[in-house]
């Protein structure tokens, strides 16, 4: 759904807003139908299903933008977990004996440059996962080499039960930012909202079938405050591929990552 959604949320949103005008038109022509042939049944019936579908539409609209916007503001912590956890562990370095340190933080520079650089260009999967790979091997290297430095003469008391943790942490975060990545609603929910979208288009078309007057306000209002709802949600639900980005928040892992060169140690 990455590929289908997240690439061409502005063509979805205008598409979404070209058939709503146009089955507003098919329900104004049946409804002009039925006005000319039985007027008083024009409306009969159709309040009860008018209110429960655009209530459906309304709760539907509200439930994914809801859970886009909870999504958006999780990958943006997560982002900045992940530059706490990589800064904590970096300072827990000065655990290791002294000639096992620049090894081990010549590795963590290679590890944040990648981190940074993961979710650089999101359109090409494969390449995302290339470095997540990279990632992984960075991560059992580090984890080594660490392992064995706490368990030299020369490493710092305490030195495995305070780094390691912090290690475990820095690598945990990867698998919950990624899976957090590609958490996304079913597509079937989106089929639902464009359904309901052209049911209520054409409702609406039809409740204003006996007047001789298009209304071109109210049909573009009705029209393009619903495309830009969903076009905002699908902002949301991929923020690194339309104009709402959490590509900004990087800038917390570059600024951590501008610090290892200007200090080899902790405090």
């Amino acid at each position: 759904m990455e590929n289908v959604l997240g690439d061409i949320g502005s063509l979805v949103a205008i598409g979404l807003f070209v058939v709503m005008m146009m089955a507003v038109e098919v329900g104004r022509r049946i409804g002009q139908r039925r006005y000319q042939t039985d007027k008083e049944s024009l409306t009969e019936g159709l309040s009860v299903a008018e209110g429960a579908i655009f209530a459906l539409l309304g709760l539907l609209i509200a439930f994914t933008f809801s859970g886009a916007a909870t999504r958006f503001e999780e990958r943006r912590h997560l982002i900045t977990e992940e530059a706490n956890d990589i800064g904590t562990a970096w300072l827990r370095l000065d655990l290791l004996p002294a000639a096992d340190q620049p090894v081990v933080r010549d590795l963590f520079r290679r590890y944040t440059d990648l981190r940074i650089e993961a979710y650089a260009d999101v359109q090409n999967d494969a390449a995302v996962e290339a470095r997540l790979e990279v990632v992984a091997v960075l991560q059992a290297e580090i984890w080594r080499r660490a392992v064995a430095g706490v368990r030299s003469p020369d490493a710092l008391p305490g030195a495995a039960q305070v780094l390691l943790p912090a290690l475990n942490s820095m690598f945990d975060i990867v698998d919950t930012r990624d899976t957090a990545t590609r958490n996304h609603p079913p597509l079937a929910i989106y089929l639902l909202l464009g359904v309901l979208c052209a049911i209520g288009s054409i409702l609406f078309g039809h409740s204003i079938g006996a007047s001789q007057n298009r209304n071109w306000l109210h049909r573009l209002a009705f029209a393009g405050i619903i495309a830009l709802s969903i076009y905002v949600i699908l902002d949301l639900e991929f923020p690194r591929r339309g104009l709402i980005r959490i590509d900004g928040e990087d800038a917390v892992l570059m600024k951590l990552r501008e610090s290892f060169d200007s200090q080899n140690t902790g405090v």
